[in-house]
């Protein structure tokens, strides 16, 4: 199997894919034949650095349904409950999912999100899938980011490729009113055994809060 570290806006490989240069552009995923949109913005190379100096119980984990604009104050709660270190960088991380949420909020229409902040030290999702949503996003902020490629159900990439650090991912689910179906499949990427530990946010639409109750 032919596996590639990452892909890039100037290498894309695969059609349904779609690189874009500022965050407002991740409405690409409306367009016909795009499975998943992937905003190639600067690693945020200085806060991924002091991610790695933490020790996994210091991570911010979280399982919550809430509105956007309370994104900034839980993390901040969970943060202060993890023992994350007080500092420009953890204000940094604070601000980028606050902002990520708004922005998958308004792009989906929507005015509550599902937030997940998973830290992962095992092979969590290591089989290729489509989620069971309208569409996700994910962005890796730790460790390895979300792996994907085409094919058919039941099977496995010939060539597996990885989504550039700390950019965020959004994905085209089963629930998509879609145009045709897609062969984009992804997966967590396995880790289990080598030590390495994950932090990953991901963000689903919630379009009624009374089927989640």
């Amino acid at each position: 199997m032919n596996i590639s570290a990452q892909i890039t806006a100037a290498q894309p490989a695969l059609k349904s894919v779609t690189f874009v240069e500022e965050v407002g552009a991740l409405a690409a995923i409306r367009n016909a034949g795009c499975a998943a949109v992937i905003w190639n913005r600067a690693p945020l190379s200085q806060m991924r650095a002091w991610l790695d100096t933490l020790e996994p119980s210091q991570l911010p984990q979280t399982r919550q349904i809430l509105q956007p604009d309370r994104v900034a104050d839980v993390v901040t709660q969970v943060c202060d409950s993890c023992g994350t270190p007080v500092g420009i960088e953890r204000q940094a991380l604070i601000r980028d999912v606050a902002s990520l949420a708004q922005n998958f909020a308004t792009l989906m229409g929507v005015s509550s999100l599902r937030l997940r902040l998973d830290v992962v030290t095992t092979n969590a999702c290591r089989k290729f899938h489509i989620d069971a949503v309208t569409a996700r996003l994910v962005c890796t902020y730790r460790g390895q980011s979300t792996q994907f490629g085409e094919a058919d159900r039941g099977h496995d990439s010939d060539e597996i490729l990885s989504t550039p650090p700390t950019c965020p991912l959004v994905l085209r689910g089963t629930k998509w009113p879609s145009d045709i179906p897609t062969r984009l499949r992804h997966r967590s990427p396995p880790i289990e055994g080598t030590g390495e530990t994950r932090l990953v946010l991901v963000l689903d639409p919630i379009y009624d809060l009374a089927e989640e109750i």
